[in-house]
């Protein structure tokens, strides 16, 4: 008799033509309970948020068969599935054949049958993807990556990888990895007491990318329209609910594209990964916001259904100005030039507009050297995507596509031309218009799951002090 091919989950629950007929399952046990007579498994295979529940005959199984399938162990099931007498499923599988793969001792397994907090699953998050909020977290993770890729090869963009190892610092922030093969406790010094890299192996000073716009601006002075999505490294010291030292970023870059058309095309993109998530998640996005956000879905909706205004930054510095006149208390000061913080873009859209906004035109002192000068001479094309609950999400702008003016604000914020002499080259070559912006996918994980802290989006967060796993 031919071997019986394993059924998932969530495919035994969606065809209805395989109600009657024997089938085989495997997964992990969630729980056990049942009588003297009858046992219910609650199976889970990790493929739905939904459990499968086994009905055991207990005159068919001896009590030996049954002691080792335990909350956590993994097992096999061949039965007849049927429909369901009981409340809670449409569907139920009668057992035949119960086979144990692993068993998993309840004295010692951590992740028994009671709540347990999400602190507490960080310190054993090698476990953690067995719970219905990581399972569900992570399965809306995949679906995410699908869509940002759905979007952009719809539109005609090229997904471009760009390095992780650079010598190249695109914020000129200064917080970067080191990457090195030298011996810590020996290196070799020059007469002016810097460090001498010409023994590494790369022969210059090595670090993890902090982000993979400038090579993707080179790509796109080539390809027309790339987007680059990976991972990027920031040594900042910030232990916050908003930050983590390795992370994902989604970066497109477009030729000829202006800031308008930046704006418009990161407004698009949000959109359009919302409304996957709202298609395609909607079992694992009903879990968490019955759990955790009970505004989850109509804070998705809300989204979908506004267009985003377009505020220049000197009208939001106002707006939040007249707000402080009358009475608003914000943490942090409010003056034309302050760069702004979660609790000011969060005024803006959640209270001012009730719309998300994106923010344009800020001051070129707090932005960086590659940022298109307006003819003001204050301020530049940045333009930042602000979110209810989490205040900005994308980040991006025209770029300066003037050679001379792209030089003289590298020198003025330090930028050493020496290290960006392939970038300024882009622009001494056949320069044009463009632009690009940047999303860090754990913060549009946030937004779409509910979840209020970036340790619980990715499977397993690097932040100070920590780099289990």
């Amino acid at each position: 008799m031919a071997k019986l091919q394993r059924i998932k989950v969530v495919d035994v629950m969606a065809t209805p033509s395989l109600v009657s007929q024997e089938i085989n399952v495997k997964g992990w046990v969630r729980s056990r309970r049942g009588n003297k007579n009858v046992s219910f498994i609650a199976l889970n295979d990790g493929s739905t948020i939904n459990n499968l529940q086994i009905v055991v005959d207990l005159s068919v199984f001896s009590e030996e068969t049954l002691k080792p399938v335990t909350t956590g162990a993994c097992i096999s099931v061949i039965g007849q599935l049927v429909e369901s007498q009981g409340k809670g499923q449409t569907v139920e599988l009668i057992a035949k054949e119960v086979e144990v793969y692993g068993t998993a001792d309840p004295d010692v397994y951590p992740l028994q049958k009671k709540g347990h907090s999400l602190e507490y699953l960080r310190e054993i998050a090698h476990l953690r993807p067995r719970t219905n909020t990581f399972g569900a977290v992570f399965r809306i993770r995949h679906n995410m990556a699908i869509a940002i890729h759905q979007f952009f090869h719809e539109r005609g963009f090229f997904y471009f990888h760009t390095p992780i190892v650079t010598a190249s610092d695109c914020e000129g922030a200064g917080q970067m990895f080191q990457v090195t093969t030298m011996n810590l406790y020996d290196l070799k010094k020059d007469e002016s007491g810097s460090i001498d890299y010409s023994n590494d192996f790369f022969g210059k000073q090595a670090s993890l990318t902090v982000s993979g716009q400038l090579e993707g601006e080179l790509a796109a002075m080539a390809l027309g329209s790339i987007y680059t999505f990976g991972p990027t490294f920031r040594a900042e010291n910030s232990n916050t609910p908003r930050h983590l030292a390795e992370f994902w970023m989604i970066e497109p870059e477009v030729a000829f594209n202006e800031i308008e058309e930046n704006m418009q095309l990161a407004e698009d993109f949000i959109k359009y990964c919302i409304q996957w998530a709202l298609d395609n998640c909607q079992d694992d996005l009903n879990f968490l916001a019955s759990m955790y956000d009970k505004e989850l879905l109509e804070r998705l909706n809300f989204v979908i259904g506004n267009e985003f205004v377009r505020l220049p930054y000197t009208q939001g510095i106002e707006i939040l100005e007249a707000a402080v006149a009358k009475g608003r208390k914000f943490e942090f000061p409010i003056f034309w030039g302050a760069d702004l913080a979660s609790e000011h873009e969060r005024y803006l859209v959640e209270e001012h507009f009730k719309k998300p906004v994106i923010l344009t035109d800020y001051p070129k002192e707090i932005k960086s050297f590659y940022m298109k000068q307006n003819d003001d001479g204050k301020t530049v094309r940045a333009m930042d995507v602000l979110f209810p609950k989490i205040g900005e999400i994308i980040g991006g702008s025209q770029r300066e596509e003037s050679y001379e003016k792209l030089t003289r604000r590298a020198q003025e914020m330090g930028v050493p031309e020496k290290d960006i002499w392939w970038y300024l080259d882009t622009r001494r070559f056949g320069t044009a218009p463009h632009s690009g912006f940047g999303l860090g996918f754990e913060r549009l994980l946030l937004f779409v799951t509910g979840m209020t802290n970036i340790r619980d989006v990715i499977p397993f967060p690097r932040t100070p002090k920590n780099a289990e796993f």
